[in-house]
């Protein structure tokens, strides 16, 4: 037998293995499957994460296995804003078979406006704000993060908390965050580096 008629037998030999084997099930895969996203307003199902909601914002529950499942969700106030716990909570997760990143299995409204009222926000973004969920049926670790940013909730802001709170390369006035209402000049340009007059130092 050539080699051509030789590879033909073994792909069709193959072929009829996968298929007499039936369809493959992906409906319960093992591990820590599912994913936890941030969604902001205006709400929707796209399974993208929105990392800087304002105090209204959504969590979903995306590809959960099928069953009595629920999630616990605790919401804590980190620095450099802090605030500690700020919430808790338990949804229902296992409405359905695990259908991949796209299936949506549950989703809730929270609202932390009076949980951080005694929380002073950042001068820019808001208050720093970590979700631990632990959802059941996982095999091996149950734990999934989600670190964000909550804008401040009808607070127009305020000084940064101590410790700094200013993200790395700030872009403010030498001093610190320029006071609202006070314009800067802007920085005057480089001098040309000697020898190349195309780049400045």
């Amino acid at each position: 037998m050539s080699k051509r008629p030789r590879q033909l037998v073994v792909t069709l030999a193959l072929a009829t293995l996968f298929l007499a084997a039936g369809p493959l099930s992906f409906a319960n895969p093992p591990g820590n499957n599912g994913t936890v996203k941030v969604d902001g307003v205006p709400f929707d199902d796209a399974p993208n994460n929105e990392p800087h909601p304002g105090c209204s914002f959504q969590i979903d529950f995306y590809g959960y296995e099928d069953g009595n499942l629920a999630a616990t969700l605790t919401f804590e106030g980190i620095p450099p804003t802090g605030g500690g716990t700020l919430a808790t909570d338990s949804i229902s997760i296992g409405q359905d078979a695990a259908g991949g990143g796209t299936d949506l299995d549950a989703s809730r409204t929270y609202d932390l406006t009076a949980a951080l009222s005694n929380v002073q926000p950042h001068l820019r973004q808001g208050y720093h704000v970590k979700l631990t969920v632990h959802a059941d049926g996982s095999i091996g670790s149950d734990v999934k993060h989600k670190v964000f940013w909550v804008q401040a909730c009808g607070v127009t802001g305020g000084d940064p908390p101590p410790g700094g709170g200013e993200p790395p390369g700030g872009g403010d006035s030498p001093g610190g965050p320029t006071p609202p209402g006070r314009n800067v000049p802007p920085a005057t340009p480089a001098d040309p580096v000697p020898g190349d007059p195309g780049f400045t130092g």
